[in-house]
């Protein structure tokens, strides 16, 4: 514990949602709900406006649809996304080498290690230098918590939102924490809430007036001292600057359950590209090979494989991914798909068996690879009928948009048309895409309707938020 307030929390203010509103000025003070829109997709963001009716982050969209019928409905874009918080973090960085991301619009900062706060007055400057920062450059909004611990400046965060900066002094943390709901402490989630609550504590002061001994018989040895310390506000975790990765993982979830085993196995070799896509990005390569299948009836099966040395090779994962679904009975059908790499390295151990067994085999991966893109062109065409599906993730998988029209023509996603300029897409279907052509520093926009197939009109980059800003393809 700390006894100035020197730990910043940011939080990003309805991150995903903000974005869309930022990029779309006929969104601006509208409900926006940003997720899976198929039917077993959920909530991953959800604006202001939206929250008002009831609509939440984890929300099922379905659900969601009949609180807020009226709201905007919108695929993710993560690669846009993920520009916008690499300009936060930017910030952030400037402020102190020690910064420590959770998430794409969440991130803890240590203010002292930068020497730029060594008290109240200085850090709530900070503070505010930042929050306008981050408005001047991304044209969005986030809030501020300031306090002497990582867990009472996330609560401070929480309390500043929308829009604000909220700073908790040193000394005061039990006095905060007494009234509040048990789920306010770190790992107090609903099952431990309600093993609490069960046995009649409710409030932070109610743990702390049980007692370690107490809560060590509740819970546990770790769980119960480390809770006992939070409840009387002690939390002396550092800000970590980085944090090795353990895994890299992809998965889809479908809107309606997956049956032939050619569709699902392409489905797996799809994944396991993107997966592998994933793990070059980060720099790493890896030696486990994990399959993850959900299926109808919704038990999860995960299947492993662990290899001679860490790889990034998109074959060797495909294949050993291909191994590991031949061993899983999909009768009945299957519902989500995921392939991940664990037992990451920041090498990669060249395999002379498998490339020998690639180059032996080419004909035969070339020849399964093309006919496993037939058997998906023709799954697709079944799709733009209505008699399949696309897949959606389920917690927000990018679209793939070599598939289907439906998912290239993904509501929210940017367009340009050869006569009308910059534009998005509010919806598609029975072979027309309706587009609203506006700009993100314009007037609300005109909406016009399109053949799926018009030749001028075409997939786009997004635009930066803020006029004048430079990002790669805009």
């Amino acid at each position: 514990m700390r006894a100035a307030p020197t730990i910043l929390h940011l939080d990003m203010d309805a991150f995903f949602a903000a974005a869309e509103q930022a990029a779309k000025p006929s969104l601006r003070g509208k409900p926006v709900v940003v997720g899976g829109l198929g039917p077993r997709g959920v909530v991953a963001t959800a604006s202001y406006e939206a929250r008002r009716f009831g609509v939440h982050s984890a929300m099922p969209m379905g659900q969601a649809r009949r609180l807020a019928p009226n709201a905007a409905y919108l695929v993710p874009r993560f690669a846009f996304y993920r520009s916008i918080s690499e300009q936060v973090m930017e910030l952030l960085g400037r402020l102190s080498p020690l910064v420590e991301p959770l998430s794409l619009d969440e991130a803890f900062v240590d203010l002292e290690a930068g020497g730029l706060a060594d008290d109240g007055a200085s850090a709530r400057a900070v503070g505010e230098r930042l929050r306008a920062g981050i408005l001047a450059t991304t044209g969005l909004t986030g809030s501020v918590g300031l306090a002497g611990s990582k867990m009472i400046a996330k609560i401070a965060s929480e309390e500043a939102k929308p829009d604000g900066l909220v700073l908790i002094e040193p000394g005061t943390e039990r006095e905060l924490l007494g009234p509040r709901s048990v789920r306010i402490l770190p790992g107090v989630g609903p099952a431990t809430g309600e093993h609490l609550r069960r046995a009649g504590m409710t409030t932070v002061s109610d743990l702390s007036e049980a007692g370690e001994d107490e809560l060590v018989r509740l819970l546990g040895r770790a769980h119960g001292a480390s809770l006992h310390r939070m409840a009387q506000g002690y939390d002396d975790r550092p800000v970590v600057a980085e944090r090795d990765a353990k895994s890299v993982s992809v998965e889809d979830t479908f809107d309606v359950d997956l049956h032939d085993r050619v569709r699902i196995r392409t489905e797996v070799e799809r994944l396991a590209e993107r997966c592998v896509g994933r793990l070059r990005a980060s720099g790493h390569s890896g030696r486990t090979i994990v399959l993850k299948v959900r299926r109808y009836d919704f038990s999860t099966l995960t299947r492993s494989e662990t290899l001679r040395g860490p790889t990034d090779d998109p074959v060797v994962v495909r294949e050993a991914a291909g191994r590991l679904l031949e061993a899983v009975d999909t009768t009945g059908g299957v519902r989500l798909l995921g392939v991940g790499v664990s037992g990451l390295a920041d090498y990669t151990q060249e395999d002379l068996f498998a490339q020998a067994e690639a180059e032996a085999e080419g004909e035969r991966v070339g020849a399964s690879v093309a006919a496993s893109a037939s058997a998906s062109a023709a799954v697709s065409g079944a799709a733009a009928e209505g008699l399949g599906s696309a897949s959606a993730a389920a917690g927000g998988a990018v679209p793939d948009e070599s598939a289907a029209v439906e998912r290239r023509w993904a509501p929210g996603h940017d367009v340009r048309h050869a006569v009308h300029g910059a534009g998005w897409v509010q919806g598609s279907g029975v072979g027309r895409v309706t587009v609203r052509f506006e700009e993100p520093w314009s007037a609300p926009g005109r909406v016009r309707t399109f053949s799926v197939d018009d030749p001028e009109l075409e997939p786009s980059e997004p635009l930066p938020l803020v006029r004048g800003e430079c990002r790669a393809g805009a």
